[in-house]
């Protein structure tokens, strides 16, 4: 699928003057070469990008295959008013080894980032595997709905905040805040439980 013929004349006559826009407009009707060129100015970075998540050159190159095999069958779905292409491939790209790293995974760090934010080091466990990611699940479920979101795409789509406010049509200052109060709720409630236990 991801097969392509860098020397086509017509990849680089046509296509190489075309806009990250107009080539995932191109992919969304089945040019390939639309793929192709999208693929040689994108992968680099994505690479990159999967190899710092990952850890792996090999699962890096595992996930970018994945990510264009997405872009392929889901090219109608992009918007240029919701961002722009590089931008939708690293989200695309950050769901993607966030899913292969494992729910544990980024409960325990979810539960590291509300410790650290808690400032308080006689509270912070020994590692994020001391505590319990199910607890860390069904406080951050019984959060009101506006910090859950910002929490959930910040944590378990690894988006930024300038991303985070983009998707939501929000002002990065109103993200950050809502991230605050978030992380905050569950600071408190994860150190009135260990409170309790002790």
């Amino acid at each position: 699928m991801l097969d392509k013929q860098p020397g086509s004349r017509r990849s680089k006559s046509v296509i190489g003057d075309c806009d990250d826009a107009a080539l995932v407009a191109a992919v969304a009707t089945g040019d390939r070469e639309a793929l192709g060129a999208l693929y040689d100015l994108h992968a680099p970075m994505l690479l990159g990008l999967g190899k710092r998540m990952l850890g792996s050159q090999a699962a890096a190159e595992d996930l970018l295959h994945d990510v264009f095999l997405e872009t392929w069958h889901h090219a109608t779905e992009y918007s240029p008013a919701r961002g722009a292409v590089r931008a939708w491939l690293i989200v695309r790209t950050r769901c993607r080894a966030l899913d292969r790293l494992g729910r544990s995974t980024r409960d325990a760090r979810v539960a590291e980032r509300v410790i650290a934010e808690s400032g308080d080091p006689a509270t912070a466990p020994r590692s994020a595997t001391d505590l319990d990611g199910a607890r860390v699940r069904r406080l951050a479920r019984g959060l009101p709905a506006e910090l859950q979101t910002v929490l959930d795409l910040a944590y378990f789509e690894g988006l930024s905040s300038r991303e985070i406010a983009a998707r939501l049509d929000l002002a990065v200052g109103t993200v950050k805040s809502r991230m605050a109060r978030a992380l905050g709720t569950l600071r408190d409630a994860l150190v009135q439980a260990r409170d309790t236990q002790t």
